[in-house]
């Protein structure tokens, strides 16, 4: 079977028609959220990975219909919002705390013979106070006009501008933080040879090892949702509301 075109795409569109390619770009590494406008022929390249490879890797997940895979690009925009606030956010929020607590015992423990663990636990503990400011700036100031952009659509009527004329930098910034946290967890990724325990690790060790990884895919779909169809979204419905 003649492979799809993919080279013309970015991979950030490749993952909004199907989000189960996520797997597939995680596994060479390949960034889908912070740098999802890069187009996949050049991605693969920055990689040093053979596009036909995974150009065919992509095909066999595309054959198959979806499963449980949600067809996030055909979700309305404030539900795709509903779901950022309600999955992502408050995951953050939640599960960042424990594995702190829990990485912080194991950097104790540790840390003498794997000194690597030492930069891991500053670079997540930078990122939870990061990403606290990164969510409130959303939940504040950008995703309730958003909301109302949504709203005044379904209504058929226009509202006022934005604070500072539009939302398209607001955008910028949380795009910028989202490049920040994707640099970020790819160090650790680094660090900790793709999230893999050393062969002396304790259960607790392999745990929270587990976890970081957990938390960077979640991460990925976190911005990849933002940057790659929520933002674009919204700055749509906010021309519309300009005409």
């Amino acid at each position: 079977m003649e492979r799809k075109n993919y080279d013309l795409q970015t991979v950030g569109q490749i993952v909004a028609d199907r989000f189960d390619t996520t797997r597939i770009f995680y596994r060479y590494g390949i960034d889908f959220c912070c740098h999802g406008d890069t187009l996949f022929i050049e991605a693969c390249k920055k990689k040093g990975v053979d596009p036909n490879q995974v150009a065919k890797e992509l095909d066999e997940v595309v054959e198959v219909p979806f499963v449980c895979a949600p067809a996030f690009s055909e979700w309305p925009l404030d539900l795709l919002i509903d779901y950022v606030l309600k999955i992502h956010h408050r995951n953050i929020r939640k599960e960042g705390p424990k594995i702190e607590i829990l990485l912080d015992k194991v950097v104790k423990v540790h840390g003498a013979k794997h000194l690597y663990l030492y930069q891991v636990q500053q670079h997540f503990h930078e990122s939870l106070i990061d990403l606290e400011s990164h969510l409130s700036k959303e939940e504040n100031i950008l995703f309730p006009y958003v909301y109302e952009l949504c709203f005044a659509g379904m209504e058929e009527r226009k509202i006022e501008s934005f604070h500072c004329g539009t939302i398209r930098y607001s955008i910028e910034a949380m795009e910028k933080e989202h490049s920040i946290e994707g640099e970020r967890f790819a160090l650790i990724s680094s660090l900790t040879n793709g999230f893999t325990p050393p062969d002396d690790a304790c259960s607790s060790y392999r745990l929270v090892l587990q976890q970081l990884k957990q938390f960077d895919e979640a991460l990925h779909e976190h911005i990849h949702l933002e940057n790659n169809i929520i933002f674009p979204k919204a700055l749509e419905l906010e021309q519309k509301n300009m005409k």
